[in-house]
């Protein structure tokens, strides 16, 4: 087991640092229409790796605790907070070492396969949240009311969606009971390497 999420996360880590994943759909042009705005929302939480990391982490997390399908929406109120906080000018400092510090720390958790208390992952999951958002919000400044509605509603959707989906894939494809079962351990150590490899880029990006 061990061995196995050792070769994972460090593969996850050596390959993210070499893909050239943009933040920002739409080429970072600011959605103006209903349609552009929607589409923009769905596609920033996937094209965004280390957003798209953190979600699924969401849905693993969120699969054993009690409300497993209201436990995400906490994620998804946080991100819609902090894109908003963007979208009106509030800056959020250090956000991207808190972003993959937050993939880091929420892909150890699962890894780790220990019962952890609800209330902490919904912490978690809820000041995350606010920074994930406030990336999402840097595509969105500057857009007119009904772009900025439906970019809302797009990243807001997508990402209930897959951290869902990412709980169905474990209790009905993996037949997973609870935290201590091995392949989400697994998943959460290639997310955790996900956000090392993340994060360590933004460390080099600061101090070079």
């Amino acid at each position: 087991m061990r061995k196995i999420i050792a070769a994972l996360t460090g593969l996850a880590a050596a390959a993210v640092p070499s893909m050239a994943f943009a933040h920002h759909p739409m080429g970072g042009a600011t959605p103006n229409t209903f349609m552009d705005g929607f589409l923009s929302g769905i596609g920033h939480p996937i094209i965004g790796i280390d957003h798209l990391a953190f979600i699924v982490l969401v849905g693993l997390a969120a699969v054993f605790l009690t409300r497993k399908y209201m436990a995400p929406l906490v994620f998804v109120g946080g991100t819609l907070a902090g894109c908003l906080l963007i979208a009106n000018g509030t800056v959020l400092p250090y956000a991207e070492l808190i972003i993959t510090g937050s993939v880091i720390l929420l892909g150890a958790l699962v890894m780790s396969g220990r019962k952890i208390p609800t209330a902490v992952y919904l912490a978690i999951f809820a000041i995350a949240g606010i920074f994930h958002g406030g990336a999402y919000g840097e595509a969105i400044i500057g857009a007119e009311a009904t772009p900025l509605v439906s970019y809302l509603a797009g990243f807001a959707i997508i990402q209930y969606l897959i951290a869902i989906g990412a709980g169905l894939v474990v209790e009905r494809m993996w037949r997973a009971s609870d935290a201590t079962a091995t392949k989400p351990r697994i998943a959460g150590a290639v997310a955790a390497g996900i956000g090392v490899a993340f994060f360590v880029e933004n460390v080099e990006g600061m101090l070079f």
